[in-house]
Order: C-alpha cells, then structure tokens, then sequence
C-alpha cells in the first residue's frame, strides 16, 4: 500500500512509485507508459486518501480519538501524519480552495470511467468537437448545462465559419480545424493536457511539432520551472521519507531500552526481596 502520510502525490518519493510500478507490471502485461501508469496510480492514491478523509476523518469524534483510530494493515505514524495534516490550518485551507475550484467548474463531461472509441460504427473518425458534443449531453439528448449549450452553439458557429473559409481557401487544413476551434473558443490546452483526451494524452504527443500553437505564451519556460520545482519537491521528500524512517527506528529503540530498563528494576527487585527472605 502506499503511504498516505504524503501532502500530495509530487511529494511521494520515487522509490515508492517505482515499488508501485513495479508490482503492478509484474502481475500484468500493459501495453502503456510508465509515466502513464504512475499518472493513474497517482489518481487512485488521490481517490483513496480522500475516502478515507471522508470515511473516518469526518467523523464526528474528537481529534484524540481520530488520531487512535488507525485503520488495519496501515502504520500507526502514517496515519497520525495524515490525521495533523487535515486537522492543520495548511489542510483545511487546501480542502477549502479545492472545494471553491469546483463550485466555479461550469460543466463536466458525462461519460463518467468508460472510454471513446476513436472511430465511430461507420469506420469515421470521432473529431474532438463530435466528442465534446457526444460527452456533454444527457441521457435523452438536451446539453447537460446553460454553459454547456452555449459552448456548443459557439463551437458550431466557428466550425461553421472555418468551413466556409476552407471552400475558397486551400491553404486550410481540414484535419486541423477542430483543434484551432477548441484553441479559440475554450482557450489554450492547460499544461500537460489535451482536451476530451484523457490523462495518459500531453500535447506534445497528440499535437506533435505544433503543440506550441495550442499551448499559452510562455508555457515552456513554465514546464521548465514545473520540472525543477518537482526535483526539489522530489529531493524533499525523501528526505523527509529518511527522517520519519529515523523516528521510527529511535521510537522503536527507545521502547525497547524503556523495556529492558524496567526488566533489569524487576530483577533488581526480586534479587533485593530474596535477600531479606
């Protein structure tokens, strides 16, 4: 299992990612990237930690009894961490931005866990704005959302407009129109992200040489900085990992002397009631 005690996933060492990665190629033949696989193991690590936030944290018992309720087969001390975490101002002031992030989120898809094929039953392929269109609407077939409707109408008025630029221009590019509708109405590709793509998709891999032009000004000195900044995160880590290791292992011999300490008084005891015997 891997260790809840960590404030996010940039802050779970490697060597317990790498354990992870490992474990779960040995048991089956996935034909994905490594990188792919820790992006979800990360995701499920983030799911997890927030049901049993809501399971057992949000209980309405005192912090004494939260901190004592440490759940089977998990160590004592990454539960105590997890528990001061979101009991600690830092805690609730990220719980509190998470939860504002989504009140002003305007739509969601609706496709839930299951995936799109990328051709339809016809053998055509499913473009991005089909896609947005299939994954945004309701069972019975209305847009899931005010947002979402407009969002709709907006990327069908610009298709429409591309079209009709395309039939007398033929410097166009037809495979490209959905992306540079998308680019102009939703606005550029958020970093390490394609839209209606999945997680396992980055721009570079879906938009090849011309991800730049779908990605904000600047964004590759930003992906520079996000890159150091998680090397430093990453060296954090384990060094914090080497410090609760070095807790443990003092708690532990301390225990042990305070053991061996109250032996040697009992044998020191008895040795003195014989004497008087």
């Amino acid at each position: 299992m891997l260790p809840i005690n960590y404030e996010s996933w940039h802050n779970m060492p490697d060597s317990n990612k790498n354990q992870a990665l490992s474990n779960i190629k040995d048991r089956f033949a996935l034909e994905v990237s490594d990188a792919c696989i820790k992006k979800a193991l990360g995701k499920k690590w983030r799911d997890n930690k927030r049901i049993l936030k809501k399971e057992y944290f949000k209980k309405p018992i005192s912090l004494e009894e939260k901190l004592q309720n440490v759940l089977p087969g998990m160590l004592r001390y990454q539960w105590e961490d997890a528990v001061q975490f979101w009991n600690s101002k830092k805690g609730e002031d990220r719980e509190r931005v998470g939860t504002s992030s989504r009140q002003k989120q305007k739509f969601t898809h609706m496709a839930g866990s299951k995936s799109f094929a990328c051709e339809d039953s016809s053998g055509q392929k499913v473009g991005r704005l089909q896609l947005f269109d299939i994954t945004h609407r309701k069972k019975e077939g209305t847009p899931m959302s005010s947002e979402a409707a407009e969002i709709m109408e907006k990327l069908k008025d610009k298709k429409a407009e591309y079209e009709a630029t395309a039939s007398t221009d033929s410097s166009v590019n037809f495979e490209d129109i959905d992306n540079r509708i998308i680019n102009e109405v939703l606005g550029p590709e958020r970093y390490g992200r394609v839209r209606f793509q999945g997680s396992g998709v980055n721009p570079t891999q879906y938009f090849g040489s011309t991800s730049h032009q779908y990605m904000p000004f600047g964004s590759q000195s930003q992906a520079e900085i996000q890159r150091l900044k998680d090397q430093i995160v990453q060296i954090q880590a384990s060094t914090d990992e080497q410090i609760s290791q070095l807790r443990v292992e003092a708690a532990t011999r301390e225990a042990e002397a305070a053991a061996r300490e109250r032996s040697r008084t009992r044998n020191t005891m008895n040795s003195s009631n014989s004497f008087s015997l």
